[in-house]
């Protein structure tokens, strides 16, 4: 299909402000040159990747005509025909150019034409070119938000009994409005609100809520550094903080980037500083990964701190902005390009991120990994690059997590569905997926995003609370919002990601990407037994309604827990238990061998379970806790919450009693109990 339409593109004749008398023959292997990302690109602009034995020739013609020709007569006829007005490099150098070059980065530059030539015709134009190994058109990539939402939220404070429900250890007057964090059953959220549909971050902040030598790089709209609830946890550049302005005062190969970088101006003027944005996606997001915690205003973030300076560090990666401009070549820099995304995957890896939150892709172009991973991009160089080099100091390389995409179709958006990658669907309040979810092939998991419809609908919605995820926002005149859309599960997911490093590095850990990527991936909950039903949807004027049998097993694994995450990390076995249910969990896995050989000389199991009075009260378990001759546990509890516990056996010798052997030993082990009303049984998960 994608060769069908270049045929047919390269059979007309240029509708441009330049006459092109001779016709374009491009050769099979030409075409297959051409790398297309999406159906919407950026006009007057082209990336290309030159062959290895050519760039040494392409780095001297550059330098020599300052950076207006390549210095290879076929590639520069063709600069010539489209009004080329500048070339450069799409990775910028730096003082990592060594590890740039060995990885071929060095050889991919962005070239810059007047805007009326054909981008498809110019495409084919340079794939003529024999030194011109990859043409990819450069795409606007798809900011992954929905226009139900960004609604201003009140800023009423709320009452201390409320608060005190949600997390007594927080001192912000706004939790209560969060809960995608914990959710009590409020119905003011919504009248079908389920009790226990959120990330459990109550039951992991009782762990560790944060620590600021992680850095987590929003490849998004800007992040307002001033905000009220996000400056003590921005990121801080201090070599260019303290250093002379105007001047790379940290050889990154950017100037005054104190907090970040907004890529869409430096594409266009050299110029880096954040700027003002009619969006507050990128504010939004970040104040999910990372809003300050117990400050005394506005709401939390997952990784935010405990209000002592150990919260995560937000770093600003601006890609997406439009911004008019008085150049008559570009009458509007495009926002959010293919060379934008790849510089920032760059500064990040190259300026110490770990983790970055990517709520962007390239919606219905790609349907299978086996025909994204034959494209060479720019973009996947740069994601490669980063996972590879990112970390800083505290992960063994970099985790990017993807958006799955709010088109309601049944395959996740690429770059995120690629098996590498970390991709977010979004629930609901009710731990229904949410209508706009996409969803199937490349869903990795799910998190909370809001459903805007559900208390639209259902509930008369009044804008004092919603069913949609509340967060910073950057716009004047309120500092918060309500969104929703799998961007905002995203984040969620990005925090969880901080948090299980948090706790790694205290328990004197230093994880790899991969490792984090695969505990991330085996802490969820089932999420099906709530896809049967249907659901309000809405497209355009048109109301309609979804089935929810069509996400059953497409939704991921299963959606997060925070509280799970940082129990892998710690390695501590963790099982869920369906609340309300007396039920029998096997100990095996626990404690090994065989349980019928750890009983005494009565028979009796000489295994013991231990749980605080405290945790006892918070779970509401009912009865004792029996231990059979076979090993199984039997306990019920009444409330939703999170507990450990410790597990207690004689190993060896002869056993005489409870805890009691000749020649034994007395071996314990911790494990993790969750009870929660969506699981289905008390199998181990």
């Amino acid at each position: 299909m994608k060769k069908m339409f270049f045929l047919l593109c390269l059979s007309l004749a240029f509708s441009c402000t330049k006459d092109f008398t001779e016709s374009v023959s491009v050769e099979q292997q030409q075409l297959a040159k051409i790398v297309r990302l999406s159906d919407n690109n950026a006009a007057g602009s082209l990336i290309v990747r030159f062959e290895d034995e050519a760039i040494t020739r392409v780095e001297a013609g550059v330098s020599r005509t300052e950076a207006t020709r390549s210095g290879i007569e076929s590639f520069d006829s063709v600069l010539d025909r489209v009004g080329g007005v500048k070339m450069e490099r799409v990775f910028i150098s730096n003082r990592f150019e060594e590890r740039l070059r060995s990885e071929g980065m060095h050889c991919w530059y962005v070239v810059y034409f007047d805007q009326k030539v054909d981008i498809n015709q110019a495409a084919a134009q340079f794939a003529t070119v024999g030194e011109v190994a990859v043409v990819q058109l450069n795409s606007l990539l798809e900011n992954i938000g929905d226009n139900q939402s960004s609604k201003p939220a009140s800023q009423a404070v709320s009452e201390p009994a409320t608060r005190g429900k949600l997390y007594a250890a927080f001192n912000d007057p706004d939790l209560d409005k969060q809960w995608h964090y914990i959710n009590i059953g409020d119905t003011n959220v919504f009248s079908g609100v389920k009790k226990g549909a959120d990330i459990n971050a109550g039951e992991a902040w009782d762990i560790t809520a944060g620590d600021n030598r992680i850095v987590v790089a929003i490849i998004d709209n800007v992040v307002k550094p001033t905000h009220p609830d996000l400056a003590a946890n921005m990121w801080v550049n201090e070599a260019e903080k303290s250093g002379v302005a105007g001047k790379d005062d940290d050889g990154n190969g950017y100037i005054d980037d104190v907090h970040g970088v907004n890529f869409v101006k430096y594409q266009y003027d050299g110029t880096t500083t954040l700027t003002e944005n009619e969006s507050d996606h990128g504010t939004h997001v970040a104040g999910t990964v990372a809003a300050v915690n117990n400050n005394g205003i506005g709401g939390c973030g997952v990784a935010g701190g405990t209000g002592k300076g150990d919260g995560v560090r937000l770093m600003s990666c601006q890609t997406f902005h439009e911004i008019p401009t008085t150049d008559p070549l570009y009458n509007v820099w495009p926002s959010g390009t293919d060379t934008g995304a790849a510089r920032a995957f760059q500064y990040a890896a190259d300026n110490g991120a770990a983790i970055a939150n990517c709520s962007w892709g390239y919606p219905g172009r790609y349907t299978s990994d086996s025909v994204f991973t034959p494209q060479n991009s720019a973009v996947r160089k740069a994601i490669d690059y980063f996972v590879k080099y990112g970390g800083g100091d505290v992960l063994e390389g970099g985790i990017p997590i993807f958006a799955a995409g709010n088109d309601k179709l049944d395959y996740a958006s690429y770059p995120g569905a690629y098996r590498d990658y970390i991709c977010v669907t979004a629930m609901s309040c009710d731990y229904t997926p949410a209508y706009y979810t996409n969803y199937g092939p490349g869903s990795t998991l799910a998190a909370p995003g809001g459903d805007y419809l559900q208390k639209y609908w259902t509930d008369n919605y009044s804008g004092l609370m919603n069913s949609e995820v509340y967060s910073t926002a950057y716009s004047e005149g309120y500092n918060y919002s309500y969104k929703q859309g799998t961007s905002m599960a995203c984040p969620h997911v990005t925090g969880v990601a901080a948090l299980a490093v948090a706790h790694a590095l205290k328990l004197g850990k230093k994880l790899t990407a991969l490792e984090l990527r695969d505990i991330l991936a085996c802490s969820t909950h089932e999420i099906d037994r709530y896809c049967t039903g249907t659901k309000h949807s809405q497209s355009g004027n048109n109301i309609g309604s979804v089935s929810l049998s069509t996400f059953k097993n497409k939704m991921g694994v299963g959606y997060i827990d925070a509280f799970k995450v940082l129990m892998n990390v710690e390695g501590i076995p963790c099982v869920t238990i369906r609340t309300g249910y007396r039920l029998s969990v096997d100990l095996t896995d626990v404690i090994g061998g065989n349980p019928t050989g750890m009983t005494d000389s009565d028979g009796d199991s000489t295994i013991t379970v231990s749980m605080s009075q405290a945790d006892r009260q918070k779970l509401g378990v009912e009865g004792d806790i029996v231990i059979s001759k076979t090993g199984k546990m039997q306990l019920k509890c009444t409330k939703p919450g999170s507990a450990i516990i410790s597990v207690s056996f004689i190993a060896g010798g002869t056993a005489v009693g409870s805890n009691e052997a000749t020649g034994g030993m007395l071996v314990t082990r911790k494990m993790a109990i969750l009870s929660r009303s969506f699981a289905s049984n008390g199998a181990w998960l």
